[in-house]
C-alpha cells in the first residue's frame, strides 16, 4: 500500500477503505510515515470531505492506536459528556457531581487550556492537593466510590490524535467536520464510557459561527456514535458572551459551588448545567422522561448531594475539600482593579473571545503549552446582555497580579451597546439524536 495512492484518491473525491485509513494512521503515529504526506492528505480531506464510513474508521483507528479504558468493572450505564468549549464554560464542575449524586456512573476525561479558551483540568487543578491526572486504577476508583471521575488523558490515549492534531495545527486544515468528529469521538470511545452528551457551541465566541455549521459538526458525532452502538445525543447552544460571571480558573470553581449550592439557578449556565445533567440521566437509565430527570436534577442540588459529591471526588483524589466552603482556600489574585462604564446604555453584546484573550494576557491561560497558570487571577463578569447600565456603574472586576496593571478601555471595548432593551435570545438552539 502506497500513502502516494491515499492522497491521489482523496484529491480526486473518492473514498479511502478502512484498511487504507488504518495505514496511513498507523504510519503517521509511528513515523513510517513522513509528515508531509500526512500533511497533503489532510488538506485533501479538508478539500474533499469523508464519508460517514470514512468519519467512523478514522475515528476507530485513531482510539486503536493507544489503549481502551475497561470500565466494566464500574456498574451502570456510564455516561460521559463533551463540550466544544468556549469562555467560561465550567459546565463540567458542575454537571458531573449532579449526574453522579443522581446514581448514574460519569468518567469524564478534560483538557488544559490552551489560548483564550480555558480547560477543565485547569479550573480542577484550582482546588489546592486535587491530583488531576489520575492513573486507571485511580479513576476506576473515583467512579465506583463516587460515581464521578475526571482526570487529563494519559499520553497512550489516542496517541494518533495528537500527532494529527500538531499537523493540522501548523498546515490550517483544523476546520475540517470529519477531522474534528474523529479527533472527538476517538478520545471519547477510548475512553470507555457507553452514552455520550454532547455539547456543541455556535456563536461568534464559538469554534462554529453559524447554526448550520454547528449542525453538520452535531450530526456528524452522532452518526459516528451511533455507528459504533453509543448512545449520544447532542444539544447545540448558543455562545456569544462568557458562559456565567466567571473567566478565570479560581473564579469559575467559586461559581460552580454556588450553583451546586443552590445559587444563581436562573442563569443560563446553571439552566445549560442543569439540562444537560438532564439529558445524560435519560441516557443512563435513571429517568424516563425530561421532565422526571429535571425534577431528579433540582431535587439532589436542593439536598446538597451534588455539591456533598463533589466534595467527597475532591477528597478521594488528595483535595483540599475544605476549599469548597472556604473560598479563602483557593488561589487568590494579587489585587482586584474595578472598570466601571464609560455611558449610559443597555447591553447588547458581550465579546467573549476578547475578554478570553485579555484573562490570558492576565495568566489565566495559555499562550503556549508550557506556560504556567496563575491560578487566582481572572475576570469576574457583571455586565449581562440587555442589562441596563448607568455610567459609572461596574462592568468587569479584574484579578491581576499584585504587580499588574490593566487598561480599562480594553474591557469597556468589549462590549456593544444599545440605546433600546433587547429581546431575549435562547440559549439551546438544536437538539440532535436519541
Amino acid at each position: 500500500m502506497r500513502m502516494y495512492d491515499l492522497i491521489y484518491t482523496k484529491k480526486l473525491g473518492g473514498a479511502l477503505s478502512p484498511e487504507q485509513i488504518a495505514f496511513w494512521v498507523k504510519g503517521a503515529a509511528d513515523g513510517s510515515l513522513p509528515d508531509e504526506q500526512s500533511a497533503s492528505l489532510l488538506m485533501a480531506i479538508c478539500w474533499r470531505g469523508m464519508t460517514t464510513e470514512e468519519t467512523l474508521a478514522l475515528t476507530l483507528a485513531m482510539r486503536d492506536s493507544g489503549k481502551r479504558l475497561d470500565l466494566s468493572s464500574v456498574p451502570g450505564t456510564k455516561v460521559d459528556k463533551h463540550s466544544t468549549g468556549g469562555v467560561g464554560d465550567k459546565t463540567t464542575l458542575i454537571l458531573g457531581p449532579i449526574v453522579a449524586a443522581c446514581g448514574v456512573p460519569c468518567p469524564m476525561f478534560s483538557g488544559r487550556g490552551l489560548g483564550h479558551t480555558g480547560g477543565t483540568v485547569d479550573k480542577f487543578a484550582a482546588i489546592p492537593g486535587l491530583k488531576v491526572e489520575l492513573t486507571d486504577a485511580e479513576f476506576i476508583r473515583s467512579l465506583r466510590e463516587t460515581h464521578f471521575a475526571n482526570s487529563a488523558p494519559t499520553g497512550d490515549i489516542a496517541p494518533a490524535d495528537k500527532k494529527l492534531y500538531a499537523l493540522r495545527d501548523v498546515t490550517a486544515t483544523v476546520e475540517s467536520i470529519p477531522l474534528i468528529t474523529a479527533s472527538i469521538m476517538a478520545k471519547k470511545l477510548a475512553g470507555g464510557a457507553d452514552a455520550l452528551v454532547l455539547d456543541v457551541k455556535c456563536g461568534p465566541s464559538a469554534f462554529m459561527k453559524t447554526l448550520g455549521e454547528a449542525r453538520t459538526l452535531a450530526q456528524s458525532m452522532v452518526d459516528v456514535g451511533t455507528a459504533h452502538g453509543m448512545q449520544i445525543r447532542a444539544l447545540i447552544t448558543r455562545m456569544d458572551a462568557p458562559l456565567g460571571w466567571a473567566i478565570g480558573n479560581a473564579l469559575e470553581v467559586m461559581e460552580s459551588v454556588e450553583i451546586l449550592r443552590g445559587e444563581h439557578g436562573d442563569s443560563e449556565l446553571a439552566q445549560m448545567s442543569f439540562r444537560l445533567a438532564a439529558e445524560m440521566l435519560i441516557l443512563g437509565g435513571a429517568a424516563p422522561t425530561l421532565a422526571a430527570a429535571q425534577a431528579q436534577v433540582q431535587a439532589c442540588i436542593q439536598d446538597g448531594s451534588a455539591l456533598a459529591t463533589l466534595r467527597r471526588f475532591v477528597a478521594l483524589n488528595g483535595g483540599d475539600a475544605m476549599a469548597l466552603d472556604d473560598f479563602s482556600r483557593l488561589p487568590q489574585p494579587g489585587q482586584v482593579i474595578d472598570v466601571p462604564a464609560d455611558r449610559d446604555g443597555y447591553v447588547a453584546a458581550i465579546d467573549g473571545r476578547a475578554l478570553g484573550i485579555l484573562a490570558m494576557d492576565l495568566g489565566a491561560g495559555r499562550r503556549d503549552r508550557n506556560d504556567v497558570l496563575d491560578l487566582g487571577v481572572g475576570i469576574r463578569v457583571l455586565a449581562q446582555v440587555g442589562k441596563k447600565v448607568a455610567k459609572g456603574d461596574l462592568l468587569f472586576q479584574v484579578y491581576a497580579k499584585a504587580d499588574g496593571s490593566i487598561a480599562p478601555n480594553l474591557y469597556q471595548a468589549t462590549l456593544t451597546w444599545a440605546t433600546t432593551p433587547l429581546a431575549p435570545t435562547p440559549w439551546l438552539l438544536s437538539t440532535i439524536g436519541c
